[in-house]
């Protein structure tokens, strides 16, 4: 698997990146197709609101998982956006296993 984590507004520190990684292993040893994993980290500064924001674009075989959070501590939106993730991630995993099923079901009785 290939990760990049870059910052917006924001440094990305070596603990950032060792958090992230470690939140997005998780996620590998579910599912082993992950070919690319783009992590963006970003501080937002509006009138409105303020808070810290953490965005995934996981590329696998078959389909293309994005998951986002907003929170005001970025710790608590990169453990939002992995469990987002997560639950995408077993979702796919589930209609990749339905339809290999559906699949054997439907050959040919000789």
């Amino acid at each position: 698997m290939h990760l990049t984590i870059s910052g917006h507004h924001i440094e990305v520190s070596p603990a950032l990146r060792a958090y992230v990684t470690a939140k997005l292993d998780k996620i590998t040893s579910h599912f082993d197709d992950v070919v690319d994993t783009k992590v963006t980290l970003s501080v937002e500064k509006h009138k409105e609101k303020d808070g810290q924001r953490a965005e995934c674009t996981l590329h696998t075989k078959g389909a293309d998982l994005f998951a986002e959070s907003s929170h005001a501590d970025l710790y608590v939106a990169i453990d939002d956006m992995a469990a987002k993730l997560e639950r995408q991630v077993m979702r796919h995993k589930e209609k990749i296993q339905d339809h290999s099923k559906e699949a054997a079901k439907r050959a040919p009785i000789a």
